[in-house]
């Protein structure tokens, strides 16, 4: 049997997410629902749907009358269309913390979890009922209802950014977490407990200042070439984040060319404790290097053109050589007290990779020039 999914809300931020994935996973008959969608449409797809995503919901109407009309009544109206096709799909909302909280929009949340337990219980349906924290990730709208989609978007086109309270807590799920645990609701056994919210993990809690440093150091890592600490699981989702909020005509930015007669070197990317990544242009029949370092190390891959690469330990004569060509890719590491050149043997400019473990401290370079 194909499985009919139907998503309500198909154009928001978690729909766009959802269906994508969605599509990756092989799921092609898809039922997309959102403002804009026929309303005779409804009827049909909850004929014959085999699973419900309902994420469609209002958090910013114009009064609050809008609240439980386009929560709690908008996922009542589905429940009995499907109710009068005897349609059993699994039906998963997409709900909110708010929902705890004694205000409008809460209120409206938290009748449509009543609503679809009951429903679930009384049916002997599958239902999931999911209190989203703040969710944040690709395609989210900004100046909206998203801390995070603002600042990442107003940073990345260099627009002033207000933080109002920088020790806020703020309680995150990133969106292909949530994608990723919606999807694997798919055929598997239901809410048995009704009333339980099903668990999202990881949360993030973090304070909004320290969120707000964090983007501020993606936008400046294109002068100091210093990439985050993507080890970090958080920082790594953000830093993704950030960059899919770059204006289009900015996803490029110009690299500091060291040139002279030789050719050029260029620091391509730093990190704090993993060293550095450097290109390295060398022309027909020229020699850079003849120096050697105490601690520092180096790696070298030459990626275009031919060349050899000679090494001397200190205090001794015996010169090592190694042939390198764009044709046979292999790194050479550059051990310590070894001194060292490359020279290019070809016809055209050579370029090597170098990847430093350290990076340049100009008042100790740890460099000592001798020739090999």
């Amino acid at each position: 049997m194909t499985m009919k999914i139907l998503v309500t809300g198909a154009k928001g931020f978690i729909g766009q997410n959802l269906i994508s994935e969605l599509r990756n996973k092989g799921f092609n008959e898809i039922y997309e629902y959102d403002l804009d969608t026929d309303q005779h449409l409804l009827d049909e797809y909850t004929s014959d749907c085999n699973f419900v995503f309902h994420l469609a919901g209002v958090n910013r109407p114009t009064n609050d009358e809008d609240f439980m009309k386009g929560n709690y009544h908008f996922t009542n109206q589905i429940l009995e269309m499907l109710s009068k096709h005897g349609n059993k799909a699994p039906f998963l909302l997409s709900s909110s913390i708010q929902a705890s909280l004694a205000n409008s929009y809460g209120e409206s949340k938290k009748k449509s979890e009543d609503l679809v337990f009951t429903y679930g219980k009384i049916n002997h349906i599958k239902v999931f009922v999911y209190r989203l924290p703040n969710v944040f990730g690709k395609w989210c709208r900004p100046n909206y209802n998203s801390a995070i989609a603002t600042f990442c978007h107003n940073t990345a086109h260099h627009i002033p950014v207000k933080v109002n309270d920088p020790q806020v807590m703020m309680n995150l799920v990133y969106i292909d977490d949530v994608v990723a645990s919606f999807i694997n609701k798919i055929g598997s056994g239901g809410n048995l407990a009704y009333g339980e919210f099903e668990p999202i993990q990881p949360i993030y809690s973090i304070p909004l200042g320290s969120i707000y440093e964090l983007i501020i150091s993606f936008r400046n890592c294109r002068e100091n070439l210093l990439i985050p600490d993507l080890g970090d699981d958080f920082i790594k989702k953000l830093y993704s984040t950030y960059l899919s909020y770059l204006p289009e005509g900015a996803f490029s930015y110009p690299l500091k060319m060291n040139i002279d007669h030789r050719g050029s070197f260029t620091e391509f990317f730093k990190t704090s404790d993993r060293g550095q990544i450097s290109i390295n242009i060398i022309k027909p029949g020229i020699v850079k290097g003849n120096h050697w370092h105490h601690t520092k190390t180096e790696k070298f891959l030459v990626v275009s053109g031919s060349g050899v690469i000679r090494f001397r330990k200190v205090g001794q004569n015996k010169v090592i050589e190694y042939f390198v060509t764009e044709e046979k890719l292999e790194v050479l590491e550059i051990p310590p007290g070894y001194v060292h050149n490359i020279e290019n043997l070809g016809g055209k400019e050579m370029v090597t990779v170098i990847w430093a473990n350290e990076l340049l401290d100009k008042d100790n370079p740890d460099t000592y020039y001798l020739n090999v």
